[in-house]
């Protein structure tokens, strides 16, 4: 299967820098977060990001920052927060009281908003449910001049026990003017 990155280059983007999880086999479960409870969506969302743009910084190491537009940050997700969803449903169905946390945490735009803040991006914060609308966001963003450059993000939770989760992200700036974009 493609890469997003690759998706992404299909679709006439330059992609920046990418990452993956799980990267290796060390990638068992991301790290915490301060905030985030019971689900992993968030937590890989923010270290497959954290990823991205330190292998960006990395790679410019000594270089001047020349963008002067901002950087959106887009998330997409087929099926969204499964485990933060199966935990509420199992609660309400307990009769028992649902925690704080997890009402701005179902929310898939409180992790991308928290990406957005940590890493000073200041650009739009887009949630959406698949990647090829996705793509096209990012596309438009860039083509209105809203961003300079996106931050887009994969996150899909492992449906059953024996598949692990699975995240990707990837920094685009436009190749090609939007009217040669081809369709991936």
């Amino acid at each position: 299967m493609t890469s997003l990155a690759g998706r992404a280059e299909a679709a006439g983007f330059a992609v920046v820098a990418a990452s993956t999880w799980p990267q290796s086999p060390a990638d068992i479960a991301p790290p915490a977060v301060a905030g985030f409870v019971t689900s992993s969506f968030s937590p890989l969302a923010i270290e497959v990001a954290r990823r991205c743009l330190e292998q960006r910084a990395n790679s410019m190491a000594g270089t001047a920052e020349t963008e002067a537009s901002s950087t959106a940050v887009i998330i997409a997700s087929s099926l969204g927060d499964i485990a933060g969803a199966r935990h509420v449903a199992q609660t309400v169905d307990a009769g028992t009281r649902v925690g704080p946390l997890l009402f701005f945490q179902c929310v898939p735009n409180a992790v991308a908003g928290h990406i957005a803040a940590r890493w000073g991006l200041v650009g739009p914060v887009i949630c959406l449910g698949d990647e090829r609308s996705a793509l096209d966001a990012a596309g438009l963003l860039i083509e209105d001049v809203d961003a300079g450059a996106v931050l887009l993000i994969r996150v899909e939770q492992a449906a059953t026990a024996d598949e692990p989760d699975r995240a990707e992200a990837v920094l685009l700036t436009a190749s090609a003017p939007a009217h040669e974009r081809s369709r991936a």
